[in-house]
């Protein structure tokens, strides 16, 4: 087994036989650095959330539990829900931390971490992000719910990926020449997640951005230019399709995902209309429902 390093025009190929210490990196336990979990911690279904108070909202519709573990931003719970061995993590806010979160969670599955060797047999996670988000467009209403059918990544991190798993779609090419400047990758949910296709979601186009207040067109004391991104954004459309939602972490879950062979699909609670500039008068309850509805999926799902 080799790995390719990129270094400006270079390629090194250094044979990785043995991943090192400061590439894999363990704690005395032998958990996975951040994660501070091990290979016995996590289910089959992940579940990921932002805020790790949420995760008790949604493992407290688990009919056990066996694993409750946090470390920095990230709290685990792990128990079962029907006959799904299932976990919920929180991933703290934006793509570097899903960068994190998405690399360790597939070492754990997919490499020997006492011989720090990569397995043989590839194991293949269902991750499904349950999120908020707020929308670009008049027409979405406050309190929905919508399944991000595409997301765009204008957060830079794929810059780094070199063989990023993009979508070969019209829609990837219309993105990349409307947005040059920006260097966007588009990625799509994984398809055979079927279950969630119902008239309870709308399907849309979700834009990944890399902050909460310049990136998303926001300004308290500092200006964020350019004053037409937001705009631009919004009246952007390919074959009659629009970008919906904006949000911090989709585009890095989906691309991700796709590289590493892990299954994803990102559900979004539209809390805030940044149009109309209304926001949800109890975004708690509809944070819930979303809950409630995605573990009836999962729970039935085969």
């Amino acid at each position: 087994m080799s790995n390719v390093l990129n270094c400006g025009k270079f390629k090194l190929n250094i044979a990785l036989e043995i991943i090192p210490e400061s590439e894999l990196i363990l704690n005395k336990d032998g958990s996975i650095y951040h994660l501070n979990l091990l290979p016995e911690d996590i289910g089959d279904y992940i579940i990921t959330v932002g805020d790790p108070d949420r995760v008790d909202a949604v493992a407290k519709h688990f009919d056990n539990v066996r694993v409750n573990k946090i470390n920095r931003e990230f709290k685990t719970v792990t128990g079962q829900l029907g006959n799904k061995n299932i976990s919920v993590i929180s991933t703290g806010i934006s793509t570097d931390n899903i960068d994190i979160f998405l690399n360790e969670l597939d070492a754990l599955v997919n490499v020997d971490l006492e011989k720090r060797q990569v397995k043989e047999q590839h194991t293949s996670l269902k991750i499904i992000r349950i999120g908020t988000s707020g929308t670009i467009q008049n027409d979405i209403s406050i309190d929905s719910f919508l399944l991000s059918h595409f997301a765009i990544g204008f957060d830079g991190l794929f810059n780094f990926y070199p063989e990023a798993a993009e979508n070969e779609s019209g829609l990837s090419v219309d993105v990349k020449r409307a947005f040059a400047a920006y260097q966007p990758f588009v990625f799509d949910m994984d398809h055979t997640l079927g279950k969630f296709f119902s008239s309870d979601f709308l399907f849309g186009i979700t834009a990944t951005l890399g902050g909460f207040y310049a990136p998303q067109g926001r300004a308290i004391r500092l200006s964020n230019g350019p004053h037409h991104w937001m705009r631009d954004l919004r009246d952007f459309e390919t074959n009659g399709r629009k970008v919906t939602n904006i949000e911090m972490e989709t585009a890095g879950i989906y691309g991700l995902s796709k590289m590493l062979g892990h299954k994803a699909i990102s559900l979004n609670a539209i809390l805030a209309n940044r149009i109309t500039g209304e926001f949800s008068k109890n975004p708690q309850k509809t944070i819930n429902e979303l809950i409630i509805k995605s573990l009836s999926i999962i729970d039935g799902m085969h």
